[in-house]
């Protein structure tokens, strides 16, 4: 399986307290050892020539929603914390957290980087407009509210290597493709 930039997906996603090492910090992590130069802003309208954010698109996508978080966080450091970009990523990185809390069976937590989320989707969309980064935000800020008001449960077990816990996936496109219904795809 490959992710977003040719790079193979971890043999694990990372769960605190989970069965799995900490990907840097523990010698058997999937990552340990690896060092990653800090990334490049995302130029908006070439977010599609963005590896680390595809990458944490494919990630999240996947069910690997620490290493997505992980993913998003280099950019969100790379855009100065602030800013129409930095609130978007910073809205992926909350959703990609409840994810996280999914798998930790943390209903409130979910409920916290849900809100959250949408919250900045929606601030967001104010601001810049209803399309950044290929995003829909509205869209995206329904679906977060959808977590936070019916937390999803975690269907597999802590052993399990990879579970996805969302039913839709992230789908960014072009504007062209901006005013079809194919934004998100539900279910598997």
């Amino acid at each position: 399986m490959v992710a977003g930039d040719n790079e193979a997906f971890p043999p694990y996603t990372y769960v605190p307290k989970g069965p799995w090492p900490h990907p840097t910090s523990s010698p058997q992590g999937h990552s340990a050892g690896r060092t990653h130069p800090p990334e490049p802003p995302i130029v908006a309208e070439a977010w599609d020539r963005s590896p680390a954010y595809l990458r944490g698109i494919a990630l999240f996508n996947a069910g690997y929603y620490w290493e997505a978080h992980e993913a998003w966080e280099g950019l969100w450091h790379a855009h100065g914390r602030k800013g129409t970009t930095a609130d978007i990523l910073r809205g992926l990185i909350k959703l990609a957290a409840a994810g996280v809390k999914v798998r930790e069976q943390q209903p409130g937590g979910i409920v916290t980087h849900a809100r959250r989320a949408a919250a900045l989707f929606r601030s967001t969309q104010l601001l810049a407009g209803q399309t950044q980064l290929g995003l829909n935000l509205g869209e995206l800020a329904l679906r977060a509210d959808q977590i936070a008001d019916d937390p999803p449960s975690d269907s597999g077990s802590r052993a399990d290597r990879v579970v996805r816990v969302f039913a839709f996936r992230i789908e960014p496109r072009h504007c062209s493709s901006l005013h079809d219904n194919t934004w998100y795809e539900s279910g598997d």
